[in-house]
């Protein structure tokens, strides 16, 4: 795989557990991670930098899920947003789908599952691309 080709993933939560299990696993399929445990580094990080997807807990200090995922849709829109919390409500579930969000992975998930839900994610993306919906 290209440099250009590899898919970019930005994972945020504030369990460094999480970032330590997800960081390793995507990289070993070939994917280009970066994790972040602050959401006010990873808030600075999207804001200069584009990523393919965006896998973010809802419940952090400071910065929230959904206002990080707000600030991530209003930057990139074709970015395809992955929520993954313990906290997972209808009304939650609700906001998170009308503010944009690909999919929702309840707390604790397996990395298979995770993984399931980032490569239908890359489809989508890649299929948007195809059809020409990209960046152009």
């Amino acid at each position: 795989m290209s440099e250009e080709s590899k898919t970019r993933i930005l994972i945020l939560d504030d369990e460094p557990i999480v970032c330590k299990r997800l960081k390793p696993a995507f990289e070993k399929l070939g994917y280009e991670v970066e994790a972040f445990t602050n959401s006010s580094e990873a808030m600075e990080r999207v804001q200069e930098q584009d990523f393919d997807i965006v896998i973010t807990d809802l419940k952090m200090e400071g910065v929230d899920g959904m206002q990080f995922l707000t600030a991530v849709k209003e930057r990139s829109p074709e970015t395809e947003v992955i929520v993954i919390t313990g906290f997972a409500t209808m009304e939650t579930a609700k906001e998170s789908f009308q503010k944009g969000v690909f999919d929702f992975v309840a707390k604790p998930f397996k990395i298979s599952e995770i993984r399931e839900v980032v490569k239908k994610a890359e489809r989508k993306k890649k299929a948007g691309e195809a059809s020409g919906k990209g960046k152009g």
